[in-house]
């Protein structure tokens, strides 16, 4: 298992819980060793299907999460995986209650799901659609302020109240960024927001990032973007309009005026 988590430093990763060992591997790396690691198990949605006295969804999955794994805040630090039991189209033949599966599979901070490339039942579409706009991060950006002028070599100080509607944060170390876009160019500013603290609720994020000298004054659009800290391209859509063909969305105007340095 240390060979494991010494070897992926970046990644995020999971470990298999199944089954009482599974169990105690995924306890001694989310609790012994205090390390980022989340969870992955693969009966969701096993509602009495091997037996009349046992299912994975009541006699199983909450123990091993609270008492088995004791796992169940790992979904702060690292991704929560689930795969199907069966597939959906079996779920349905056995009158399984979908809702029922979606708001417990919520509940333990679902990430991703595995539906072994199996169709929806189409009477189910829309419950599933709504589920996939839950899992995991969904950012949206409520408000957004800034000043309507700024002059270059100063900082460009902003607020920002942000709602993350899903269940979990996200686990890439991705950065918010501004971007000033003109006719005569444009120039990302990355900020030192740690979006992966982002957990589900309100955000508040109020700060600055700083307006280079060498900005031509002028007006430019101020978009703003979770991108890559390294190429500064955008990774991540956001759940709100706007987004433009390159990933950036548009928050209004703002004037960059020469600086007042002699």
């Amino acid at each position: 298992m240390k060979a494991y988590t010494d070897s992926f430093r970046k990644t995020p990763l999971i470990v298999l819980g199944r089954t009482d060992k599974d169990d105690q591997n995924v306890y001694y790396l989310c609790r012994e060793e205090g390390l980022n690691v989340g969870w992955r198990v693969d009966c969701l949605g096993d509602m009495f299907g091997f037996s009349d006295s046992f299912n994975h969804m009541f006699d199983y999955y909450p123990l091993a999460i609270e008492q088995g794994m004791k796992a169940h805040d790992a979904w702060e630090k690292a991704p929560i995986a689930f795969e199907a039991c069966w597939t959906m189209k079996h779920w349905k033949e056995m009158g399984w209650d979908i809702n029922y599966i979606i708001d417990q599979s919520l509940k333990w901070h679902i990430s991703t799901f595995n539906n072994k490339s199996s169709p929806v039942p189409e009477e189910w579409r829309s419950e599933v659609e709504s589920w996939i706009k839950r899992m995991g991060y969904r950012f949206v950006l409520r408000k957004f302020t800034y000043p309507k002028v700024v002059e270059q070599n100063e900082k460009l100080l902003f607020t920002s109240w942000w709602e993350n509607k899903g269940v979990a944060p996200i686990y890439r170390d991705y950065a918010l960024a501004i971007r000033l876009k003109g006719e005569k160019g444009s120039w990302i500013l990355p900020s030192d927001a740690n979006i992966t603290s982002w957990l589900p609720g309100d955000i508040i994020y109020d700060n600055a990032v700083f307006v280079p000298l060498n900005i031509p004054s002028g007006e430019y659009n101020v978009q703003i973007g979770i991108v890559d800290p390294q190429s500064k391209e955008p990774k991540v859509n956001l759940a709100i309009e706007g987004r433009d063909t390159e990933g950036w969305y548009s928050v209004g105007k703002i004037e960059i005026k020469k600086s007042g340095l002699k």
